[in-house]
C-alpha cells in the first residue's frame, strides 16, 4: 500500500483532516504562550533583582526609596507588553470555525516569540542595571539621571519587540 494511502486511511482526506487544520492553530497558541511566559519572566526577574537593590538602598538612605521603585515599575511594564500581544493573538484565534493556514500559524508564533524574548532580555537588563543603579543612588543622588537613561534604553528593547510583534500580527 503506498504511503499516501496509509495517510488517508489513518487521518482521512488530507485537506479536510482535523490534524491538518489544528497544526497552525497550535502554533498560534504557542505564540500566545511564548509572549506571556517570556515577558512575565523578564518582568519578574527585573522586579526581583531591582527589589534587592531597593532593600540595600533603604538601609543606606531611606528617604530615596520612592526614586528606587522606578526600575520595578519599568520591569512591570514588560509583562503588559506580553499581555497585549497575547490578547490580540487570542482574538485572532478565537471563534467557532477558525481556520488559519500554516503561514499565519508561523507568523503568530514568531510574533509571540518576538515580544516575549525581547521583553525577557529587557527584564534582565532592567534587573541588573536597576539593582546597580539603585544601590548607587543610595550613595550618591547625582547618578539618578544616568540610572534613568539606562532603564529607558533597556525598556526600549522590549518596546521594539512589541512593535515588531504587532506588525507581524497585522500582516
Amino acid at each position: 500500500m503506498p504511503e499516501a494511502d496509509l495517510y488517508e486511511n489513518y487521518f482521512g482526506n488530507k485537506l479536510d483532516s482535523d490534524i491538518e487544520r489544528s497544526i497552525p492553530i497550535f502554533y498560534g497558541y504557542m505564540g500566545i504562550t511564548c509572549a506571556l511566559v517570556f515577558a512575565n519572566l523578564g518582568a519578574a526577574y527585573g522586579t526581583a533583582k531591582s527589589g534587592v537593590g531597593i532593600c540595600a538602598m533603604g538601609i543606606m538612605k531611606p528617604s530615596s526609596i520612592i526614586k528606587g521603585v522606578i526600575p520595578v515599575i519599568m520591569a512591570g511594564i514588560l509583562g503588559i507588553y506580553g499581555l497585549i500581544v497575547a490578547v490580540i493573538l487570542g482574538q485572532k484565534l478565537s471563534g467557532e470555525n477558525v481556520y488559519i493556514d500554516i503561514k499565519k500559524g508561523y507568523q503568530y508564533l514568531g510574533s509571540g516569540l518576538c515580544c516575549g524574548l525581547t521583553s525577557f532580555g529587557a527584564g534582565i537588563a532592567i534587573g541588573i542595571g536597576g539593582e546597580a543603579g539603585v544601590r548607587a543612588l543610595g550613595q550618591q543622588d547625582k547618578v539618578f539621571v544616568g540610572m534613568m537613561l539606562l532603564l529607558i534604553f533597556s525598556e526600549a528593547l522590549g518596546l521594539y519587540g512589541l512593535i515588531v510583534s504587532l506588525i507581524l500580527v497585522q500582516q
